[in-house]
């Protein structure tokens, strides 16, 4: 039976999957002899969870050439609540997620969310699918950054050192943006300006989950989803008026895909989350780069460069790093609280 959440822990997760879906990267594990019983479902479940962001992720890509920002913005948000709240009323969490104390904390995050996913979407019209999902993984390491800086968060030297490298991987795939001049002897500066979005978001994501941890101490995830849904498809809304794409079968199809693919997902992961421990279950949020690639390749005909390669591993392997090395203070404070 489905429990209900109403608590958090400070854990961060990607991107996008960082926009709608940080209150579920953060929601409080259940007991740890559950966690045995349930590893599997819960790993399958995150597998699915990035297996559809992908698909999201490809679909924004597609119609983001013909398709205005605010337009796809509003969809995503729109039809994605639509799976959300279906869940939560059978859960029976549906009055959990109506019910807030503090509002402006959600037209905070809200607001944040908003600018972050316009800039995520900006960056996948413009970007090979690859570059762009690589490139969300520093969302990640601004958000440990931004840990000790706001919310006075102790971090441990591995832990900067790891942001450092995180970041110096980073680098490695911009660098082929960086040569603006060159760019523009191309007659094109787009993948640039597609770059500069995905850094930019990586930091808005950042600061939504910073803003997610905030409310986390007396929101429920249900509320916190609703409102950021909520919100979102507002500002897409208003947006409308100045830029309107009248859609053909095939995109308003894909547009619908986006909204629903993204409240799905956020479910799929809401319970890898719910069934396995965040140090079990984040892991596998690197995987998103193998269906960026297979995606990229065969919908687009995009090959990542080596920089895309070389950033991607030394990315990945500061966040498995930090993983790895945050997992035996976990299960040392687990066994613990198991003792008290």
């Amino acid at each position: 039976m489905a429990a209900s959440f109403h608590r958090a822990t400070p854990h961060a997760n990607r991107s996008e999957s960082l926009s709608q879906c940080a209150a579920a990267a953060v929601a409080r594990p259940r007991p740890r002899q559950h966690w045995s019983m349930n590893l599997r479902r819960a790993i399958s479940s995150k597998l699915v969870s990035v297996l559809l962001f992908a698909v999201m992720s490809a679909l924004v890509r597609h119609v983001g050439e013909t398709v205005p920002l605010g337009q796809v913005v509003f969809f995503r948000s729109a039809f994605a609540i639509i799976p959300v709240m279906v869940i939560y009323a059978w859960r029976g969490e549906l009055g959990a997620a109506l019910r807030t104390g503090r509002p402006l904390g959600h037209v905070t995050r809200g607001l944040i969310a908003v600018v972050s996913m316009f800039l995520n979407f900006a960056a996948l019209a413009r970007l090979p699918l690859v570059d762009a999902t690589a490139i969300s993984f520093a969302a990640p390491f601004i958000t440990v950054a931004l840990a000790a800086l706001v919310l006075k968060e102790p971090v441990r030297a591995y832990r900067w050192s790891a942001v450092m490298v995180g970041f110096g991987g980073v680098l490695v795939m911009l660098w082929p943006y960086l040569d603006v001049g060159a760019l523009v002897a191309a007659g094109s500066t787009a993948s640039t300006i597609g770059a500069a979005c995905a850094v930019t978001a990586a930091f808005t994501n950042a600061g939504a989950t910073i803003q997610t941890r905030r409310l986390t101490n007396s929101e429920t995830t249900a509320s916190i989803v609703f409102y950021f849904s909520l919100i979102c498809t507002v500002a897409g809304l208003a947006s409308l008026p100045f830029a309107w794409h009248a859609p053909s079968a095939t995109e308003l199809t894909a547009l619908i895909s986006i909204g629903v693919i993204g409240g799905l997902s956020h479910i799929f992961l809401t319970e890898s989350y719910r069934y396995a421990p965040a140090s079990v279950v984040a892991p596998f949020d690197y995987v998103a780069l193998l269906w960026a690639f297979f995606f990229g390749y065969m919908l687009f005909g995009e090959i990542p460069t080596r920089y895309v390669y070389a950033g991607a591993a030394i990315v990945a392997g500061s966040g498995l790093f930090v993983i790895w090395r945050e997992r035996p203070r976990r299960l040392k404070g687990q066994a613990q609280r198991k003792m008290l």
